[in-house]
């Protein structure tokens, strides 16, 4: 069984369509990169996915164990989010707090799971610092690190370079592969920077208030929506 699979899935607002006939298998080991205009049901999904909201037609369904409430998230940073006043550890470590423990504390195997991750993408030296004292690059990879604090097995990231300069757009998606071909986390990624993001991805959901396509990276490149999107651009 896939680890996530969408199957006829619709969702809708007040009774009005927004997001139609969406079918798609994500397996173990995936890199699946979510494209599409503004409004074209992008973030629609992502709630659904997280399990925020429920579709109004059709079914997602998650094999080999996961739970929705371990997959882990990276949102698009808010104002108030960048001006989070807590250390990176107090940051990184809340990212456990979906793991149900008796009593409400964090536990040493909680707390070990922080420092491993926060050694993983190079944020041992930044442990203390406070959060909202870091550039963006910083503070996004911060949140990576709460994110797979929650997660052994899926990652959902939501526009995850919105905002970086293009060195650290770069170092983000060169970390973000690294954590999906070492750590063996599958990822899903929303992006508008569909260019710089396919040669990474291994397949590519297309929406359009429906799903225009779905199939491997490869496949992508030679469709016509593929072409239409990247702009004739065959060499990317």
């Amino acid at each position: 069984m896939a680890l996530l699979t969408c199957k006829d899935v619709s969702f809708s607002y007040e009774g009005v369509p927004v997001l139609t006939d969406v079918t798609f298998s994500v397996e173990s080991g995936d890199y699946l990169c979510i494209v599409g205009e503004n409004g074209s049901g992008k973030s629609t999904l992502v709630k659904g996915l997280l399990h925020l909201k429920a579709p109004s037609g059709g079914t997602i369904t998650t094999g080999e164990g996961l739970k929705h409430n371990e997959i882990g998230y990276l949102p698009q940073q808010t104002a108030a989010q960048k001006d989070f006043p807590a250390s990176v550890y107090e940051v990184v470590l809340s990212g456990r707090q979906n793991r149900i423990h008796f009593p409400p504390f964090y536990t040493k195997e909680d707390k070990k799971d922080a420092i491993e991750k926060m050694e993983l993408l190079d944020l041992l030296p930044l442990k203390k610092r406070c959060y909202r004292d870091l550039s963006g690059g910083q503070q996004q990879r911060v949140l990576l690190a709460r994110a797979l604090c929650a997660t052994r097995k899926l990652l959902l990231l939501d526009e995850p370079v919105t905002g970086l300069d293009p060195v650290m757009t770069h170092e983000m998606y060169q970390l973000i592969s690294r954590i999906n071909r070492e750590q063996k986390v599958t990822i899903l990624m929303v992006s508008h920077d569909l260019k710089n993001v396919l040669p990474y991805a291994t397949h590519i959901l297309h929406l359009d208030q429906k799903q225009l396509f779905f199939g491997t990276a490869g496949e992508y490149r030679s469709s016509k929506v593929g072409k239409e999107f990247l702009g004739g651009v065959s060499h990317v």
